[in-house]
């Protein structure tokens, strides 16, 4: 596998633990091991770190990148709204950082035998973690016209999601589509995305999203972070794009409100999600969608 990009905000995910102590800290989408290596540098108090990822290429990845702290590691494959189950296998009650960043990693776009970019040809696969049931193939070629207009409307927000899903079933009369490129082909006379947007990117993004119930994941996942977290710890979720990024303000603004009540949990930290810099976004294109919300529980 080639190497992965620089993980995304790197300064921004340091800033919002810098001033806290942290004894346990939980990595939901471990990736490379990027954003881990700086974690674990930046405070040599942690006791442990439970890096998780669907993905065990990453895995792999990262066990080797971060060897110099393999007696504080616990590395898992796996979901990471499954934290409970995560920490009783590290022997912790709570956990003082949480950090998920969400969607398809680099590593994941630029190998086409996964099926995830319509750059290229590969697979209809999509799975992030490759022991899922549910392939994009199955989705293309067995899914009904109205479950199709579905995802490409919730997930994708394609404004031209019948056109788009009928385009599907034309295509797939005449043979099962078996590759990225037929699905792209399948597509591109009614496909339109939307300005700036290859006309691929939003069928991609819809099928992509429902192959791995992302949304659903992301908001179990952060759920259980809040539950997990010890007093004073703190959550933080990188997303990029809007149907990721409402999931964490949402969840993060219903726990403050009730603030006003005996229940109340937390305090967000970031009134506006962080978005990467300038020069980020040069070094880094893929950045530019980026954006950091944090909390921290009182």
């Amino acid at each position: 596998m080639k190497e992965p990009h620089a993980p995304v905000l790197m300064n921004e995910v340091l800033e919002v633990f810098r001033d806290k102590k942290i004894r346990s800290f939980f990595d939901g989408t471990l990736g490379a091991g990027g954003h881990a290596e700086a974690i674990l540098t930046a405070h040599p108090e942690i006791e442990i770190y439970i890096g998780c990822d669907r993905d065990p290429d990453a895995l792999a990845l990262a066990k080797e990148r971060l060897k110099e702290w393999k007696e504080k590691l616990l590395l898992v494959h796996g979901n990471h709204s499954d934290l409970r189950k995560w920490m009783q296998e590290a022997k912790t009650e709570c956990i003082d950082g949480y950090l998920v960043d969400a969607g398809v990693s680099s590593m994941q776009l630029d190998r086409p035998e996964k099926g995830f970019s319509f750059q290229g040809e590969g697979p209809l696969d999509m799975r992030m973690n490759p022991e899922g049931k549910l392939t994009a193939a199955e989705i293309v070629n067995r899914w009904k016209e109205e479950d199709l207009v579905n995802i490409l409307r919730e997930y994708g927000e394609e404004p031209r999601a019948r056109a788009v899903a009928r385009a599907i079933l034309a295509a797939r009369r005449n043979k099962k589509l078996e590759t990225t490129r037929d699905l792209v082909e399948a597509i591109r006379p009614v496909a339109r995305g939307k300005k700036h947007l290859h006309f691929a990117t939003l069928t991609f993004q819809a099928i992509r999203i429902a192959v791995n119930d992302e949304l659903g994941e992301l908001q179990r996942g952060i759920e259980e972070g809040i539950e997990s977290l010890c007093s004073g710890g703190r959550i933080s979720v990188i997303s990029f794009h809007r149907l990721e990024d409402r999931i964490p303000k949402n969840c993060f603004r219903d726990e403050e409100i009730k603030k006003r009540k005996p229940l109340g949990r937390l305090t967000i930290l970031t009134k506006k999600p962080l978005g990467p810099s300038d020069d980020e976004v040069r070094k880094n294109p893929r950045s530019r969608s980026a954006k950091l919300r944090a909390a921290e529980k009182s």
